[in-house]
């Protein structure tokens, strides 16, 4: 199961990267920042793959798309300066809680 999790975490990671990459791509106009975008997705989703071969899909994805989210969230604030309001620091303390409920077994 640890290493499942080991997977999960590059797969949330990679998944973040890509995202972030997309915004710094400018629509696929810079090709190096394109080109991340491509490799840290295909990452993601490989990782995601050899993951559910220790963890069950439901488990697997929820927490893959929540923590993703909320990584993605922290750089949005942290690297491109969005702001982030009360309603969405709720959200993320809400995603947070239903990650940490459906891991907790």
């Amino acid at each position: 199961m640890l290493v499942g999790y080991i997977f999960l975490t590059i797969a949330i990671c990679s998944e973040s990267i890509g995202a972030a990459m997309l915004k710094v791509s400018d629509g696929f106009k810079k090709w190096k920042p394109s080109a991340l975008v491509v490799i840290a997705y295909s990452l993601a989703f490989y990782m995601l793959s050899l993951t559910l071969n220790h963890i069950p899909l439901s488990l697997s994805y929820a927490t893959w798309s929540g923590v993703g989210t909320v990584l993605t969230a922290v750089i949005g604030v942290k690297w491109f300066k969005e702001e982030l309001n009360a309603k969405g620091l709720i959200g993320i303390l809400l995603l947070i809680s239903g990650v940490v409920l459906l891991n907790w077994q």
